[in-house]
């Protein structure tokens, strides 16, 4: 009896530990969730509180004359310089007024000659116009400059802090909404850099990868799925292309640039080779997605297309691939989401080039979002680390955006077997 006593007291002592066990594993899986959700919040939240600053963009209403000889002679910014001095009719010296003009940005001319060219009956009229103040202005006004510190440690000069004033106080300095920032392209001077040049070079690359990579993709997990014999060299062919999935992505970039470029001398910086580059990397992952989709599809549809006298072929085409292709289109999307925010294979096609028009075709000469990032990241002024946040911000919104399709895609056209 003792020893069945003991023998029991055995058993319930060991479960007792087991249970234990299995309740500190749910606490230590718990812990990392919290953990990487916590890092995940720092993470946006930092991003967030840098970002914010580029959706704003100081400006400043100037009353300008479209005086007819600047214009024959496309001297816009000298029309913004005559007005900012009608401004401030006291500031005589030479020094002074040209501190006073560079208040106002390098490229607030431009504003006043898109207007004339949407409207050339303004010659000779005088306007009331916002237009865009320097970075440092606009640094000045989102605190980023403190106006407390000595005049020698902050790019702003005390005059200027006093014109800045006197312009806030007349209602004529003012933080905007930056829609230039959606609709620009990149530009050395930071508060015209926009990211719709890298937005649509973005586009036209994932519409290559699309275009290349989806049906190649589709087209051989449909064969070593269901056609291709079990061999030796189809084992060869799937070792292969498991492994191309975890090559790091720079080698893709060295296999565009030698095969793309040197060899085909296609257009070097061009959405058209870039989405080639990305297309490359992204089959892999295409292909082992749709293997898997085609793996879910019950043998017994296979088996009622055949006994219902339906070829291999149509079996596939009517059958199986329809029932297949919500998976594979989430693992597509997918995977164009990751070849999104890649930017090292692109670095090496030559994509970092700076590029100030916007694209209108895949030949022409561009960028994507995640090297128009790495080339703001990389810029000294104080005003591009915002707009680098910012970007990141798009980027992200961008990609989440993907993924909520594939979630959706998936529910709305899965079956569960």
């Amino acid at each position: 009896m003792s020893d069945t006593l003991t023998h029991s007291e055995r058993i319930e002592a060991g479960l007792t530990k087991r249970y234990r066990a299995e309740k500190r594993f749910r606490l230590y899986g718990i812990a990392a969730i919290a953990v990487a959700m916590a890092f995940l919040v720092i993470m946006l939240a930092a991003i967030g509180i840098r970002g914010i600053g580029a959706f704003q963009q100081t400006e400043v209403a100037l009353t300008v004359v479209f005086d007819e000889t600047h214009i024959k002679d496309n001297n816009w910014q000298a029309i913004v310089k005559e007005s900012m001095r009608k401004k401030f009719p006291e500031v005589t010296s030479r020094s002074d007024k040209r501190l006073l003009t560079q208040l106002m940005s390098s490229g607030a001319g431009f504003n006043l000659q898109n207007m004339y060219r949407a409207d050339p009956s303004l010659v000779g009229e005088t306007r009331t116009v916002w237009l865009t103040a320097s970075d440092d202005v606009d640094m000045l006004m989102k605190g980023a400059i403190d106006r407390a510190s000595p005049q020698s440690e902050r790019r702003v000069s005390d005059k200027e802090i006093v014109w800045i004033d006197s312009l806030i106080a007349d209602g004529a300095l003012e933080l905007k909404f930056n829609t230039h920032f959606f609709t620009g392209g990149d530009s050395r001077e930071p508060e015209l850099a926009g990211i719709f040049g890298a937005f649509m070079g973005s586009i036209f690359s994932l519409a290559v990868c699309f275009l290349l990579s989806f049906p190649l993709g589709v087209m051989t997990a449909i064969y070593l799925e269901e056609f291709a014999p079990k061999n030796r060299w189809t084992d060869v062919i799937e070792v292969n292309i498991n492994n191309l999935a975890a090559v790091p992505s720079i080698v893709f970039g060295l296999l565009g640039l030698a095969v793309f470029l040197n060899f085909f001398m296609l257009p070097r910086s061009a959405p058209l080779v870039g989405g080639m580059v990305l297309a490359l990397m992204t089959l892999p992952t295409i292909i082992i997605a749709s293997r898997a989709a085609l793996r879910a599809v019950p043998p017994s549809i296979r088996e009622a297309a055949w006994g219902m006298g339906a070829s291999s072929v149509q079996t596939v085409l009517h059958h199986v691939l329809p029932l297949a292709m919500p998976g594979m289109l989430t693992g597509t999307i997918i995977g164009m989401a990751q070849a999104l925010g890649e930017s090292a294979p692109l670095l090496m096609i030559g994509m970092v080039a700076f590029i100030v028009d916007i694209p209108g075709s895949f030949t022409d000469p561009a960028t994507a979002l995640p090297v128009q990032i790495f080339l703001w990241a990389d810029s000294p002024e104080r005003a591009f680390t915002e707009r680098t946040a910012a970007a990141i911000i798009v980027l992200l919104v961008f990609l989440v955006t993907m993924n909520l399709i594939a979630v959706v895609l998936r529910k709305k056209f899965e079956r569960r077997w």
